[in-house]
């Protein structure tokens, strides 16, 4: 079923790609509102150029573009706001609840944040103005409302008439408490169900009752829902007072969420970035790393130096060939991970892969400019010598555009091969750019040192 809803998203971004005019657009979203998941619309939108995501996200429904703008990246998202007037923008927030304000309210533009919040009821305002008192990184801030509250003085026939009115997804226990709010127990609602007394809630309430603190980092409640068996745990301030719960859905969120930005981050990649953002995103969010990861591979270089004496002529050449080994893999391995992720989502496809690859090189040839010059002038100040300058500046530059089309290429041909590019694409990788980086930098200096 994955598998099929993946292929459905390709084929409608192979479609878009292809189509010449609006019109041909607008039937092939109409055609794509009966084979995508609505999840899949924020992809969509995400493994998109920039040209084409306004025309698409024209032809949303007003509902389907909130749920969207809420879901897609920040990137994505950045750019949509950009492209929207103001006036598209405050509509389309005057449309979003407490829980999707909050999701976004990090990653907006001020000013459209203060209309958000503006344009909730009375008591989503509240139940903002309360999860602000908790962090982003705290489970306090997350909250979901959407619950049966109850006082323990009900009795339990008038707390099964509740079950009529029908029960919000993740609901399998009410949450009971006292006048000052304070969470006494908590009663399943299969047994409630069950249970015909005329007493009141307090026989029922249940003897085990886990609880989250609101100020539980954010991670670690996810841990302890997943790990609890329930669909969802109630969350209590120090003092007692039941605040909210935090539901199985969320905590998988967050769950996947950290484990995307650990993978991104070790890349030395932003979630400021996603596949299509501008050049200059692009090399800015990866220029920084690369620059991190030359301080240790001059320091590398630097140990090699010690055996100058030993080495004689070549010596400069050995000392400075793991630069230019180092700078390709960083690169590379940057490129591959936006690749991967993308092809695991059903975002690349044959047609977007090709202007994909595009931008990559003007991203591998605009940091190959910057940093091989900077790689250059330190060379020059290190061994005094202006060919050996031009040779690991040239070596860089090239290298640097060999990463950035390996990084889009291998993974395409390794999934042609049944092979998964997430396990192989960084090992293949590597060795494309050592062996390129080190054939281009020792053949131009044994043709012009020696």
């Amino acid at each position: 079923m994955l598998e099929n809803a993946i292929e459905n998203l390709s084929l409608v971004i192979d479609d878009i790609l292809i189509a010449e005019h609006k019109q041909e657009i607008a039937e092939i979203m109409l055609a794509a509102n009966e084979t995508l998941a609505e999840e899949q619309f924020s992809l969509l939108i995400e493994a998109l150029p920039q040209d084409k995501r306004l025309t698409v996200w024209s032809t949303y429904p007003e509902a389907m573009q909130r749920a969207a703008f809420v879901d897609m990246g920040q990137a994505t998202r950045a750019s949509l706001i950009e492209a929207l007037s103001d006036d598209e923008c405050f509509e389309l927030l005057a449309q979003l609840d407490v829980d999707e304000v909050l999701e976004i309210a990090e990653e907006i533009p001020s000013r459209l944040l203060k209309f958000a919040i503006k344009n909730l009821d009375d008591s989503q305002r509240k139940l903002y103005q309360q999860a602000q008192q908790f962090s982003v990184d705290e489970v306090g801030h997350w909250l979901d409302y959407n619950y049966v509250r109850i006082s323990e003085k009900l009795k339990i026939t008038s707390a099964q008439l509740l079950l009529h009115k029908g029960l919000a997804p993740y609901t399998e226990d009410f949450y009971a408490v006292n006048k000052e709010g304070v969470l006494t127990g908590i009663v399943a609602v299969n047994t409630l169900i069950q249970d015909d007394a005329e007493s009141t809630l307090k026989t029922l309430f249940s003897d085990d009752m886990p609880r989250l603190n609101a100020n539980e980092e954010l991670t670690v409640a996810a841990e302890a829902v997943i790990l609890s068996g329930k669909m969802s745990l109630p969350v209590v301030d120090e003092n007692e007072h039941f605040l909210g719960r935090f539901t199985i859905a969320t905590a998988y969120e967050v769950k996947q969420e950290s484990q995307a930005e650990q993978i991104t981050t070790a890349a030395g990649l932003s979630s400021e970035e996603d596949l299509f953002s501008s050049v200059r995103t692009s090399a800015k969010n990866r220029g920084i790393w690369l620059g991190i990861n030359l301080l240790t591979a001059f320091l590398a270089s630097w140990f090699i130096g010690f055996f100058e004496v030993t080495l004689q002529q070549v010596v400069a050449l050995a000392v400075l060939m793991p630069v230019v080994a180092s700078m390709g893999g960083v690169s590379g391995s940057q490129t591959l991970t936006v690749i991967v992720r993308g092809m695991a989502l059903g975002q690349i496809t044959d047609q977007n892969r090709k202007v994909l690859l595009q931008k990559e090189l003007k991203v591998g040839a605009l940091n190959g400019i910057i940093w091989s010059l900077v790689i250059g002038a330190i060379t020059f100040l290190w061994f005094d010598s202006l060919v050996l300058s031009f040779v690991i500046a040239l070596a860089i530059l090239l290298n640097l555009l060999t990463a950035a089309a390996s990084g889009v290429m291998i993974p395409a041909l390794l999934n042609k091969l049944n092979i998964d590019p997430a396990l192989s694409g960084a090992v293949i990788l590597t060795t494309v750019t050592d062996i390129v980086g080190f054939v281009v930098f020792l053949g131009l200096g044994s043709m012009l040192l020696l």
